[in-house]
Parts: C-alpha cells; structure tokens; sequence
C-alpha cells in the first residue's frame, strides 16, 4: 500500500493529460540519472509483464501477478538468473517510484542461483594476436578496454572532454553505481586516437554547417546549457556512423557507435585469429586486470582502476592466477 506521508521522489509533470504508464517510467529512470540502455531494458520488462497478465494495468496487480511472471520466465521460458533478476528489478522499479506502491515479499519464486563462472582471460599473446586483425576506429576501441580496463558501454559513452592527455588519463563518467572514476590512458594509444580526434571533428565541423552537429546530452544538460550540444569538447570519441533522428531524443544528433557493431567485430578478429576461446569485448577488461596483477600490482590499485565497490570482485581475479595468497604451483611443475 502506497505511503500518503511520504513525500514524491519524482518531479512532477507539467500541466496536460496524464502520461501514459511507460512515459512515466522513463521520466523516473531520466529523474535517477540511469543509462539509456537501463531505460529501455526496464520499459520492456514491465511492457511484457502487462502483457503476459492480459494488459491489466499494474496498479490492479501485485506480489502474486509478479511472482507468476518470474516463475513463467524460469519455468517456460528457462530464462538465465541474471535474467530473470533484471525483469524483477524493472518491476520493483515500477511499484516503488512510478506507481508508489510497496508490493509484498516475492517468495516461492522458482529462480536459478546465478552460476559461479571463472571470466574468460587472454594470455598477451592472444591479445596481440587479435590485435592484428582489428583496424581503425575498432583497434582504438579495443585498445581502451584493454589498456585502460573499460567496460565496452563506458568506452562508447566517452567524449572528448573525458581525454586528458597531458595527464595520461580518462575519466570515465556515470560507470556502473553511477560513480566517476579516472584510470590511465594508454601511452601507445594517444597518437592513434590523436589522429581519430582529427577525423571525428572534422565530421563534427561539416555537421555544424548542416544544421546536424549535435550530439546526444545526458540527462537535462541540454537545457541547462542550451549550446553544449554542438560544443567539440561534448562530443562522443566514438560516433555513430549516421545521425540519430528519433524524436524522442530531442533534435537530430549525432550518437555515439553501437556495443553490437563492436561486439561483432570482436568475434570476427578472434575467428581470423583462430582462437577458441568464446572471446567478448568484455573479457579484455579481464585480461587488463589479470595481466596487472600478474605484473606484481596491488589490488587495491586494480580495484580503483576497474571501479569494483567491493574489493572481492577484484581479488576473484586472483583465482584465475592460480596465485592466491599462497602462489600454489602444480607439482608436476616442481619435478
């Protein structure tokens, strides 16, 4: 039942008929400073819990009609954990701060316990042996989560102003937690990325005169600073290749490069490569991290680089040394 005392965390809307129920949702999420690849996850999961319960609004719903839509998702569709416990996020996303409303403990929900995975690491070898296969904007894109251990979103996310290069630094903005953070940027990048800057703000100079030089601003910046949006110290390191013309980011604007064309590119340099590994643009975060401490870092160090909250996520890193606190060694190798 909703709390008539307590006070609404979420700006109201102006004046005019009432937004329907996922405009809502994506008011709260932009209120909240969530990504918007968090927004579009949420407005599905809750757009396909209406619809698995009939179109029935969700103020008439509750812990019972959530608790079926989980069970459904495990038992019918055998959805992952992870899965699963992102569908349920989204929905007490929207009982909390849309419709104000505390829903009743989840509970007999069939769910998969979320499987205890060793992340896949590449040795510097493999590393340099795709590395020949990846060119252009795709070699810088990858060399920054390699050597500056970026998650792919924040690598894709970064502007111009987020480069400094006199310090040798990137400061990754709104990562995971939504906290900032500032890790090295890799000195035998600077000069391709360098040239890339060259090119992309040429590309940014032609769209200005084409009345399309604006790029996509976070959150409500773009009304704060009305002529930040065209400014070259905003723009994405990594845009897309044609301008975004969805209304529902405002103006046509320029984005920055999709995690599926990169995603896709990966896999087709692993193959070249002819690895066997099942290799993702995430696993050279990993290797980044291995690779350091295997060079005798500190994990606390590490920890601050990759932005992990907790220290254990980082010290798992150790596991797949095979370097724990001991350094065991196989006793094949003592012979």
């Amino acid at each position: 039942m909703a709390d008539s005392h307590q006070a609404p965390d979420v700006v109201p809307f102006t004046d005019g008929p009432r937004p329907k129920l996922l405009d809502q949702v994506r008011h709260a999420i932009r209120m909240r400073h969530y990504s918007r690849r968090t927004e579009a996850t949420y407005a599905d999961w809750i757009r396909r819990f209406i619809i698995f319960h009939r179109k029935k609004h969700p103020s008439t719903m509750g812990a019972p009609e959530i608790t079926a839509f989980l069970s459904w998702l495990a038992t019918t569709r055998r959805v992952s954990a992870s899965t699963q416990n992102q569908a349920l996020s989204a929905l007490l996303f929207l009982y909390r701060h849309v419709l104000r409303i505390e829903v009743d403990k989840i509970e007999q929900v069939p769910r998969a316990r979320l499987p205890h995975r060793v992340p896949v690491v590449l040795s510097r070898e493999e590393v340099d042996q795709i590395f020949t296969h990846l060119h252009g904007t795709m070699w810088l894109v990858v060399a920054l989560l390699y050597g500056a251990g970026l998650r792919l979103q924040e690598c894709l996310e970064l502007r111009v102003k987020d480069l400094d290069f006199n310090l040798h630094e990137i400061v990754v903005r709104r990562g995971k937690g939504q906290k900032d953070r500032r890790t090295m940027l890799p000195l035998g990048v600077e000069a391709r990325l360098h040239g890339h800057l060259r090119e992309v703000r040429r590309q940014h100079e032609r769209d200005v005169v084409e009345g399309v030089g604006r790029v996509v601003m976070p959150f409500a910046l773009d009304r704060k600073y009305p002529n930040a949006a065209t400014d070259w110290a905003w723009q994405f390191v990594f845009p897309a290749a044609r301008i975004c013309r969805d209304p529902q980011f405002g103006p046509p604007s320029r984005f920055h490069l999709h995690e599926s064309v990169v995603q896709k590119e990966v896999a087709a340099a692993v193959g070249r490569a002819g690895l066997t590994k099942r290799v993702s643009p995430h696993a050279f975060r990993h290797s980044f991290a291995t690779h350091l401490l295997e060079n005798g870092q500190d994990v606390r160090t590490v920890q601050e680089l990759l932005g992990h909250f907790d220290v254990s996520t980082t010290m798992g890193y150790l596991h797949v040394l095979n370097r724990g606190g001991l350094g065991v060694r196989s006793p094949f190798d003592r012979r």
